[in-house]
């Protein structure tokens, strides 16, 4: 919001200069981020007339104009393409300067000489960049000092108001705030009232939806002349950063900025049936509006109809077969009250953020709907551009009662932990508009009607804070008991998570909860999936982001997709968020943390060892060793064939103690082809409400005083069994004395029969109180030979070498 200085000093006198204000503003809760001097450097520019204006001899793109002054004839070059004799402009003479602080000389283009500048809005400082020069209005006196014309020199208040402050949205919200801080008699601008007429004769106005529309006013102008609109006006508009179109649309901006009401100027003669109908749109509903796009609208959107077809988008955007054009000779002008909801969600629908939009979303004062149409009638009146018919066409179907919140005083001084002064805040509370009467210890304090964001005691408590001064109120120690702090179990379970998997040179990624639906076909999820029951938004930014995710997986790919595709080859991620999962009911979804894992390319080589391929066995290991880290008890990887998006033989459930911990697997061929990988995929999917719960105690155990023995033997055993299986069969067998089991070698070949793979483990025996023998060793290792010879039909192999001496572990 952008509030010039001068515009603010006609509601109210401002005591102090423009930097002062915008401190105490600052103070108040209405920040201001800057103060912006207009007009400060500008001198030397006067007004002129274009007498003649004729080409270049020798620059096609250039002209030579001749300007009157009044007193004098001046010739000059420019390249503005809108010159034109009999055109008034802002003719900057030699030594002359302008609002970036350049200083006109006399120059020669071309062979021709110069004796000054034809000058544009940007070159005043009016606006960033301009198209050409600025043309005045005809009657403009010759001569006269542009800068005092304009109003120059004056200072632009550029404010960053809080979503809450929509009453804020305007020079008459500033200034109620000034008059309240320096205690100010506040002045509101004349109006044309309409007296008591109703124009039932030129217009009746239904509400069909009054839960949509809480007001509709209506005034009607006659012989109305369009054209643009006076200098000073511009001015004003271009200072609070709008661009004039021409006077009947500058003067409901200019009504808009200055009391927050936006205003909407039809064509009369174009409305059929002498009616206006604010209902709700029917499905399908077609509307071309003033951008000149055609609208499809529905039940949930807000149309202005006249007595056959829709002719506005209310409180977002006008319709084009009713706008102003030169040819329009009647005005209707709409102020009317919109329901902040139902503007919201239109204006974001349809992709239509408008200055009027937005002070419909916060809320509009509906008690300002007539004084506001009255203002625009003075308006018309004061610049001539045609004649108010006496009366307004006021539908007001249910006046709203004044809200009251009951304020206990102790309550504002134990809050805001200071004394106040209780009649001095009745006092700035009346200041505000706010009415406040007694009822014993309490005050019943009766909200304006311009203040929706007021409604519980807080709010009035944080009224009084603003005006007491925040920097008055003093800086106190917490009291009562303290605790130790501490973080809570996931929260610490997560940051170990962390830092683990980054040591081992993951990146931390953090997608959007937000995913598109297709993304369940990408990974062929069968239609009865449970994945498949998505949360859908009501109002998705895009279709790409329209449900809540059920898993991290598609996010993860996502993220491989993008690096690749940027020619980064080695990818290794993980990402800790939440999925969402449907309620019966329509309640909100259950949402459940997990952790997810994606691997592509090669580990670069490192001074310790050559690159290695991140295939699922190198995420297996790293999430062997991840479960480790958390102490999570004998994990077992068991196959997974019938995952939809996995490699039916490189893909693995991992469970602990019956329970299901999560999955990881290479990404089914299909999979990868539908997301367009150029490279193989490993990724995984965790529980974390499950990591938590598989979680050991830590525990201590004596280091081993005596030495272990170890021994190296291969089994071959047929293709179908598991490792995990033979390696589980291995540990029972093994009994106490085995401490350690590790499988270091797969091998399928010539050398074994056909359908079997050898499987070699190395083998670690030590007992707490003794150094163990050969015999005893012997029988353990017998033990584990017949143990799967028995359960698996395996055979040993033979020892892969000879005994080795007895070694501490």
């Amino acid at each position: 919001m952008r509030v010039p200085l001068s515009w603010l000093k006609e509601f109210v006198d401002v005591p102090v200069s423009p930097e002062e204000l915008a401190e105490r503003l600052t103070m108040a809760g209405i920040a201001v981020d800057a103060v912006v001097p207009f007009g400060q450097g500008v001198k030397g520019v006067v007004v002129a007339r274009l007498t003649e204006v004729r080409p270049h001899p020798n620059a096609d793109r250039l002209r030579i104009c001749v300007a009157d002054t009044g007193t004098a004839l001046y010739e000059v070059v420019t390249g503005a393409p809108n010159v034109f004799p009999g055109a008034v402009v802002p003719l900057g003479l030699e030594g002359a300067r302008l609002a970036n602080g350049m200083v006109i000389k006399r120059a020669r283009f071309r062979g021709v000489d110069s004796c000054g500048m034809v000058c544009s809005e940007a070159e005043l400082g009016l606006e960033e960049r301009s198209a050409g020069i600025m043309i005045l209005p005809p009657e403009t006196p010759l001569g006269e000092d542009v800068a005092t014309l304009l109003g120059f020199p004056d200072f632009v208040l550029e404010l960053d108001l809080t979503p809450n402050r929509g009453d804020c949205l305007c020079v008459a919200g500033i200034a109620r705030e000034v008059a309240a801080l320096y205690g100010l008699p506040l002045k509101f601008p004349p109006v044309l009232p309409a007296g008591r007429e109703t124009l039932s004769d030129l217009v009746e106005v239904e509400i069909a939806a009054p839960e949509l529309c809480g007001r509709y006013a209506a005034r009607v102008f006659k012989e109305v002349k369009i054209g643009p609109s006076p200098l000073w006006m511009q001015v004003r508009l271009r200072m609070a950063g709008m661009r004039p179109i021409n006077n009947m649309v500058d003067i409901t901006n200019y009504v808009m900025l200055e009391l927050g009401q936006p205003l909407h100027a039809f064509d009369y003669e174009t409305l059929r049936g002498r009616k206006i109908v604010v209902r709700r749109a029917d499905a399908g509903e077609r509307l071309v509006s003033l951008d000149e796009v055609l609208r499809e609208l529905g039940p949930e959107d807000l149309v202005i109809a006249d007595a056959e077809r829709a002719v506005a988008i209310a409180g977002v955007m006008g319709g084009l077969d009713t706008e102003v054009t030169p040819a329009t000779a009647t005005v209707l002008l709409e102020s009317a009250n919109f329901n902040p909801q139902s503007i919201r969600r239109t204006a974001r629908a349809l992709g239509l953020r408008s200055e009027a939009s937005l002070r419909f979303e916060k809320g509009v004062d509906i008690e300002g709907a007539v004084r506001a149409a009255d203002r625009a009638a003075y308006l018309v009146k004061k610049t001539g551009i045609g004649q108010a018919v006496p009366g307004v066409a006021d539908c007001y179907p249910g006046r709203p009662e004044r809200r009251t919140v009951v304020v206990q005083p102790a309550r504002v001084e134990a809050v805001l932990g200071t004394p106040v002064p209780r009649d001095e805040a009745v006092e700035w509370l009346g200041r505000l508009g706010f009415s406040v009467q007694k009822d014993g210890e309490n005050w019943i304090v009766s909200v304006p009607t311009f203040r929706p964001d007021v409604s519980i005691e807080e709010d009035i408590v944080e009224e009084v804070a603003r005006f007491y001064g925040y920097e008055r109120i003093p800086a106190t120690l917490l009291y009562g008991e303290t605790t130790p702090g501490q973080r809570p179990a996931t929260a610490a379970f997560l940051d170990q998570v962390s830092q683990f998997l980054t040591g081992l040179g993951f990146s931390e990624v953090i997608t959007y909860s937000f995913i598109n639906p297709a993304s369940f076909d990408r990974l062929h999820l069968p239609e009865d999936d449970p994945h498949r029951r998505a949360v859908r938004l009501k109002n998705p930014i895009s279709e790409d982001q329209s449900v809540l995710r059920t898993l991290l997986l598609p996010g993860l790919l996502d993220v491989l997709v993008r690096n690749l595709s940027r020619r980064v080859d080695n990818v290794a991620v993980y990402e800790v968020g939440k999925v969402f999962l449907p309620r019966d009911g329509g309640e909100l979804p259950e949402e459940y943390l997990k952790l997810g894992l994606a691997v592509s390319g090669r580990k670069p080589r490192h001074w310790k060892g050559p690159a290695v391929e991140m295939d699922f066995f190198f995420l297996k290991g790293i999430v062997e060793a991840l479960l480790r880290r958390l102490r999570v008890n004998e994990p077992a990887f068991l196959p997974l064939k019938d995952h939809p998006a996995l490699h039916p033989g490189r893909a693995a459930r991992i469970v602990t103690e019956g329970e299901e911990l999560g999955v990881i697997g290479e990404l089914h061929p299909e999979v990868q082809e539908a997301y367009g990988l150029p490279a193989r995929a490993v990724v995984g999917e965790f529980s974390v409400e499950a990591l938590l719960a598989a979680r050991r105690p830590a525990s201590y155990r004596d280091l081993p005083r005596f030495p272990g023995v170890l021994r190296d033997v291969a089994f071959i055993i047929p293709e179908e069994v598991p490792a995990a299986a033979v390696a589980e069969a291995i540990k029972t067998a093994g009994g106490k004395l085995l401490r350690e089991l590790k499988l270091f070698d797969v091998y399928k070949g010539v050398q074994v029969p056909e359908g079997t793979r050898s499987l070699a483990f190395s083998l670690l025996f030590q007992a707490e109180d003794r150094t163990l023998t050969d015999e005893e060793v012997g029988t353990a290792l017998e033990a584990i030979v017949r143990q799967l010879a028995e359960e698996y039909g395996a055979v040993l192999r033979g020892s892969l070498e000879e005994p080795r001496a007895d070694v501490m572990p």
